[in-house]
């Protein structure tokens, strides 16, 4: 269970102690268990919505959003930031995007980002929980942990020694479109809920990962943390519009 365990400790916040250091097939193989890890923590939010069940609406979007940052420690929200910064600082230039994309401060259209996200979430979150559509809690971080081995799968790394770079060396590609296959299927078991949201994610990937090629000739960590973070602020706004 280590590539788990690996998957767990690296996505969340949860208290995972791993005993000693993985080895590079665990890591890679950590890409299997993203999707599961991702539905945990929709699992998550559910039982909090359900703790949470006789709060006004407004403080439990608030409440629940603030716990689905927590969770993840805000990992993603950092790649979202810094992908902004590069792509408006680049000026379409790669190793000028690649530059600003290395630098731990955030900048103005950054933190634009970063409001714009977080408040689209929280009204597209205070719609659907007023109309009961509790669907997307699950599916969300569900199917956006899918997103992230799916574009390493598909799109090639661009910096070289990075942690992305070995986990696409060894990742067990087979094994991973299988996996991520059955989450598809998986989804659309949720009705209307789940089709419209793996519609979203499907047109997302294919539309950023053109610009990527376009721009850099790939993918790196923070422009996928910024996929995932773009995608689920999608999801819920658009499900949000079209069932409510």
């Amino acid at each position: 269970m280590m590539p788990f365990a690996v998957a767990l400790q690296f996505l969340t916040r949860l208290p995972v102690r791993l005993r000693r250091s993985p080895t590079a097939s665990e890591s890679a193989e950590s890409l299997l268990w993203y999707p599961l890890v991702g539905l945990l923590l929709g699992a998550l939010l559910l039982a909090a919505n359900a703790l949470l069940g006789g709060v006004d609406v407004i403080l439990r979007a608030a409440v629940l959003l603030a716990a689905w940052v927590w969770l993840t420690g805000g990992l993603h929200l950092d790649g979202l930031a810094d992908t902004v910064d590069a792509w408006v600082g680049g000026f379409g230039d790669r190793e000028r995007t690649l530059a600003i994309m290395k630098d731990p401060a955030c900048g103005p259209m950054g933190v634009m980002a970063l409001v714009l996200c977080l408040l689209l979430k929280y009204c597209a979150l205070l719609v659907l929980l007023a109309d009961n559509q509790w669907q997307l809690l699950l599916i969300a971080p569900w199917l956006g942990r899918c997103l992230l081995p799916a574009l390493l799968l598909s799109t090639a790394y661009v910096r070289a020694g990075g942690l992305g770079s070995s986990l696409t060396q060894a990742m067990p590609r087979l094994r991973l479109q299988w996996v991520l296959a059955g989450n598809a299927l998986a989804l659309i078991c949720f009705g209307w809920p789940g089709l419209l949201a793996l519609l979203v994610a499907v047109a997302l990937l294919l539309y950023c990962r053109k610009l990527l090629l376009v721009r850099l000739g790939g993918t790196t960590g923070d422009t996928a943390g910024a996929l995932l973070e773009g995608f689920e602020c999608l999801a819920l706004v658009v499900v949000a519009i079209l069932l409510v």
